[in-house]
């Protein structure tokens, strides 16, 4: 599982391991029924303290991304799955949000970013 964090981003380091492994799960990096590292294991890799892991897992849980199985670990869900469809328009509609942003810094209207949307797609087509 691929999660940086960074004491310095201003986001609590236990919500950055949710966001990543919300992304992870919506992005189908992470599938449903697919096992987390152990707390410790995790902790160790990120060099944080277990507590700050397990606390990100039981906000996970909550938010039915993912499900412990007694002395079994932490896997993804299924519940995850059905989530997915929402996060990924999430982690989109920001992209966007972003993009429209930097075009109207630019001077370039919302007319021409989609043109050039739709001009990008046909060019990112596969067998195009």
């Amino acid at each position: 599982m691929d999660i940086h964090i960074s004491p310095h981003d201003g986001v609590p380091i236990y919500l950055q391991i949710v966001n990543q492994v919300k992304h992870l799960v919506a992005t189908g990096r992470l599938a449903p029924g697919e096992e987390l590292p152990a707390i410790r294991v995790l902790a160790e890799q990120l060099v944080v303290n277990p507590n700050t892991v397990a606390r990100a897992y039981r906000e996970l849980e909550i938010a039915g991304v993912v499900e412990k199985r007694r002395t079994a670990g932490t896997y993804v869900s299924d519940a995850g799955s059905r989530m997915a469809r929402r996060e990924r328009l999430k982690i989109v509609t920001e992209r966007i949000d972003a993009l429209l942003v930097e075009a109207r810094h630019l001077g370039i209207g919302t007319e021409e970013v989609i043109e050039l949307l739709r001009e990008r797609d046909e060019i990112l087509q596969p067998n195009s």
